[in-house]
Parts: structure tokens; sequence; C-alpha cells
């Protein structure tokens, strides 16, 4: 009596003393779909962190390059003498309040997103090979201290340029290790019915993460820009130590038994109950890790992926240049502060969050990831159309435009990089080879993310010329993201075509 509950010894429990502490609380093992949920929300917060730091640098563009006096936005001549950013952002920092400003901090955004995107193809090749808790801890803890390092030059007072290209470069390749880790250990935990529409709500930390950064950096402003990049750090590393103690890899690593979804209900026989694992291996002795060559001829991988290099090209723009577009544009005759305009950025995200959820569910019940992510792009070309030539008529205009074109931009991205990354970790073509999930998602993000960095910095040169150029530039890449599908689009259709026509011969044989 009053002793401790005994529980079966567990190969990996004395290494997660997070789980430990659980199992402590409950008085009883963890049990699999409680493993499930530690998963979902442990990565969920992971990289909700790491969109929270990759946001703060918009957020303060406008704190450092305020006056951008020569950036073509239209701005009234009775207001050109008497620039409002003179009035509340103050004179910037050099070296980013130069004429040159915006290509500087172009310049600054590109270096971090081609180290991020050349990082991401070794990460996923390292992913499959190592422990994807140290090794997401490691990724955490480093982004943590290169984020937090770009905040402490308001305090150092330090102007290099360089300081901060070379903060930015680091911070990319530690920022690389996040999403290949997550996914790929989300894949090992859920099946694919439903991944769609579990993975574009578990997605939502892409658009959390941006809320969240936006508000805390727009908030730490008044305080001094480098508390906007410090604050967001230490949430960061605090919950880079809840991944090293409470993050389980996979179920055979806790040595729990695998569980079916209820589309994939265990089979019996007799009174003994045989469980299949959803991605298990036929044989996980020879399971061996998929090469990075190999993994770009599986089926599907090269056309998503580049369709991925377009639609965050445009995800991406937004991502970096939404607030200083906001806080240079004159809406309804007055221009926004830049805590304010940081702050109705989030629409476009709060758009995202409905947008993965939409596209995971529609392509779930379609069973069409290409149809839909097609679809999503080739709506996303009008949304931006209207919000470029309507945004300025009013706030609640602006808003809605806003939330709108988030939903459509974010709905494909959302899709590729999470439910059609685990598909293709997955699929048959492996026989079983649960080994590639890591490698596969790096090749679409990474591919992706050479997009992702190529967007911001053509921003940072065209906008100087002219927004309405930076705009038509987004609905090409949409348009081009969109027919980059057209043959997994075709293939769909024949399916869905063959399927119909199957069933109403079928139906006819029954009526006979």
């Amino acid at each position: 009596m009053g002793s401790s509950p005994e529980f079966p010894p567990r190969r990996s429990s004395s290494r997660l003393l997070g789980i430990r502490a659980i199992e402590y609380l409950k008085r009883g093992p963890v049990s699999f779909k409680t493993h499930q949920a530690i998963v979902l929300i442990v990565t969920f917060l992971a990289y909700t962190s790491y969109h929270a730091t990759r946001k703060t640098t918009s957020i303060v563009k406008s704190v450092l390059d305020p006056q951008s006096p020569d950036i073509g936005l239209s701005v009234p001549p009775q207001l050109r003498h008497n620039r409002i950013s003179s009035s509340f952002l103050g004179n910037g920092w050099a070296p980013f309040n130069g004429s040159d400003g915006t290509s500087l901090l172009g310049d600054v955004d590109v270096a971090f997103l081609m180290f991020y995107a050349m990082g991401m193809y070794f990460s996923g090749h390292f992913g499959d090979r190592c422990n994807l808790r140290i090794f997401l801890t490691v990724g955490m803890l480093g982004t943590a201290l290169f984020t937090s390092l770009f905040g402490v030059a308001y305090w150092a007072n330090i102007h290099n340029f360089y300081y901060f290209l070379v903060v930015q470069m680091i911070a990319g390749l530690f920022q690389s290790t996040g999403w290949p880790s997550v996914v790929a250990v989300v894949g090992n935990w859920f099946g694919k019915s439903k991944r769609g529409l579990i993975m574009g709500i578990w997605n939502a930390h892409t658009s959390v993460g941006n809320i969240t950064g936006s508000l805390i950096a727009s908030a730490m402003l008044c305080y001094g820009w480098g508390w906007s990049f410090v604050v967001p750090g230490l949430m960061m590393a605090f919950v880079g130590l809840m991944v090293f103690f409470l993050l389980p890899v996979a179920p055979e690593s806790m040595g729990v038994s695998r569980e079916e979804d209820e589309c994939n209900s265990p089979k019996k026989s007799g009174d003994e109950e045989v469980t299949e694992p959803l991605l298990a291996p036929e044989n996980p002795a020879e399971e061996e890790p998929v090469g990075f060559l190999e993994a770009w001829k599986i089926p599907g991988v090269a056309p998503f992926a580049l369709c991925l290099f377009f639609a965050k090209l445009v995800a991406y723009t937004f991502l970096y240049w939404l607030p200083f577009y906001v806080s240079h544009t004159a809406i309804d005759g007055k221009y926004l502060s830049s805590e304010t305009s940081g702050t109705l950025s989030t629409l476009f995200d709060v758009g995202g969050v409905l947008g993965g959820i939409l596209a995971g569910h529609i392509s779930d019940h379609l069973d069409a990831r290409a149809i839909t992510a097609a679809s999503f792009m080739y709506c996303a070309i009008p949304a931006l159309f209207f919000y470029r030539s309507y945004g300025h008529v009013s706030l609640i205009v602006n808003a809605a435009l806003m939330f709108i074109t988030g939903m459509f931009v974010n709905g494909p991205y959302a899709l590729i990089t999470t439910a059609v990354s685990a598909d293709l970790g997955t699929h048959k073509s492996l026989k079983g080879n649960s080994r590639a999930l890591a490698t596969v998602t790096a090749i679409i993000d990474g591919t992706g993310s050479i997009g992702a960095a190529i967007g911001p910095l053509l921003t940072g040169y065209i906008s100087a010329k002219s927004w309405s150029a930076v705009f038509t530039m987004l609905m090409i890449a949409a348009l081009i993201a969109g027919l980059l599908l057209t043959k997994l689009v075709m293939a769909e259709v024949a399916t869905k075509i063959e399927e119909s026509r199957s069933n109403r011969t079928q139906e006819c044989s029954l009526d006979v």
C-alpha cells in the first residue's frame, strides 16, 4: 500500500523524463492515443515557435527602414513633405535606413531562405538516419540563439550589414531542421486515413506561429526592436527543452503497440487480435533509409516539389513583406503605424488556418490532392488581383480581402507540405519502408524554400519601382504552380471517371 505503481519496462522511458512524469501523475502507463496527443501537441508547439521567430523580421522592417522615400507607393503630394513614418517610426537603423534599405532587407531575407533551403536537403538526409528528437532539439536551440543575436544588435549598437547577414544565414541552417523532423514524427504515429484533415488542422501551427510572432514583435517594438527578436527566441528555447523531454519519435521506440484508425481496423483471427502497423515496414531489421536521388524518383515528388516552389514564392513574399506593404500603403487615405500594420497582417494567417483545414478536408473527401491544390492556386490569382486593386478602399475591405487571399495562398502550401509529403514519403513504391519521410519532406519543402527565397528577394527590388509589378509576379507564380500539377490533375480526373464507370457497371449488373 502507498507504493508507486509498477509499469512494464519501456525501452526509452528512461530517456524521456517527461513521459515518465506523465506516467507518474496518471499512476499508470501512457496509452497509444495519449502518445499521439503528445506528438501532435509538442510538434504543433515546436513548429509554431519556428514560425514565430521567422515572422519577426517582417514586423521590424518598417522600423529598420521607416522612410523608403523612393518606393513608389503613390503617396499623396500633400503628405510627401511630411512622411508619416518620420513621426512614429523614428529615423530607422543603419544600414537599413538609406535609399537602398529595401534592397538590403531583401538581401537579408534571401540569405536566410537560401541557407534554409540548402539546409533542408541535408536535414532530411540526416533526419532519416539519426534520433529526430535530439536533432530537432539542437535545431530549435540553435535557432533561438541566432534569432536572439539579431536582436542583440539593438543594445550592442551594431550597424554592420554583414553581421545581420551572417546571423540570418546560420539561423536559416538551424531553422531547416524543423519541418522534416516534425512531419516525419507525425507520419510515424498517424496513418493515411483522414491524414489531410488531421494534418490540415495540425498545420495551423504555421499560421498560429506567424500570428504569435507578429503580435509579440509588434507589442515589443515600444520597448526597442531588439526585444522583438529576443522574446520569440527565448520562447523557442523553452519549447526546444519541451521537445527534448517529451517528444516520442515513433511507437517502436517507446515500446507501445501501434493502433489502427477506424478506416483500417485491426484484423482478427479467432479470439486474438492481430494489428498490422500503418507505416511499419514488412521487415524492420532490413529497413534502409531511402537515398536522395531515389526519393526524387518517387511518383509525384518532382511535380509537387516544383509546384511548392511557386506556391511558397507567393506565401513567403506575404510573410516577409505584408506588414511593410500595409504600413506604406494609404488605406482610406490614412497610413497605419508599424504596430497596427503588423497586427492587421495576422488576418492573412488567420485565413491561412481556414485554407489549410479546407484543403485537407476537401482532398480527403475527394481523395484528390492534386486537384485540390491546383484549384486553390487558381483561385489565389483573382484574390491577389482584388487585394491589390481594392485593398486601399477601407480597413474593412482590406481585412476581408487579406483574409480571403491568405486562405487560397496558404491552403495548397499547407496541403503539399503536410499530407502530400507524408503520402509520398510512404508511397507504395517504397514497399513499406517508412524511412523516407524526412527525405521526401525535405526535398519538397527544400525546393519550395528556394522559391520562398526568390520571392522576397525580387520583391525587395521590384517594390522600389512598383507594387503592382510585385502582385503581377505573384499572380504569374500562382498560375505556374497550378499548371505544374496538370498531369497529376488529369490522372486523378481519369481515375475518378474510371471509378464512376465501374460503379455504374456494378449497379447495372445488380439491377439485372
